[in-house]
């Protein structure tokens, strides 16, 4: 039992050369890359601290903005409430100083009732003229006799107000309505 191996010899193939072993960074190499790691860090941080700063910023520009406009709705609110009482107290201002003058002048309102009369268009058709019972005493004796208007007293309106009522005229001459008139006036010359 002899069995032989025969035994070959392995081939002479030379192993491939170790790689090359750099040698350790010079201290310029080891300064370049930190300061290229440090000019990333850099950017990278810059980037995100400006994301976060634009957001922060949007975030109190809409807070502001919030705060504004709930301040500024009431304050509008007030402005037109102001502005209403201030027309209002103007009217009764000039209420009271053009019921004087028409007490002190009762050719004043003569003028008044004569001017709504000829836009009431008198002459053409029967129509009544309301005054306070006061004015009517005291503007008889100012008016010439007005064929086709009947005087009527109407408790309802204040001393220098009048009202003509016809079949299709209506004319308000209440200080209220002849001093929005005015107003309105002002306001369309200001638009």
């Amino acid at each position: 039992m002899s069995a032989a191996v025969r035994w070959s010899a392995p081939e002479l193939v030379p192993p491939p050369p170790p790689p090359e072993q750099r040698g350790l960074p010079s201290v310029e190499e080891l300064q370049a890359i930190e300061e290229a790691a440090r000019a990333e860090g850099y950017a990278r941080g810059h980037a995100e601290g400006l994301a976060s700063g634009q957001a922060e910023i949007r975030r109190i520009v809409a807070q502001m903005e919030g705060i504004l406009d709930a301040f500024t709705r009431p304050l509008a609110r007030l402005d037109a409430e102001v502005g209403d009482a201030l027309g209002a107290l103007a009217v009764r201002i000039a209420g009271a100083l053009l019921g004087r003058s028409y007490a002190a002048d009762p050719a004043l309102l003569a003028a008044l009732v004569r001017e709504a009369l000829e836009i009431s268009g008198s002459e053409t058709r029967q129509l009544e003229l309301r005054l306070h019972p006061d004015d009517i005493a005291m503007l008889t004796p100012h008016l010439p006799p007005l064929d086709g208007v009947r005087l009527v007293p109407d408790l309802t309106l204040a001393r220098g107000d009048l009202r003509v009522h016809a079949d299709s005229v209506r004319i308000d001459g209440s200080l209220a309505a002849r001093l929005n008139t005015a107003l309105q006036s002002l306001a369309g010359e200001h638009a």
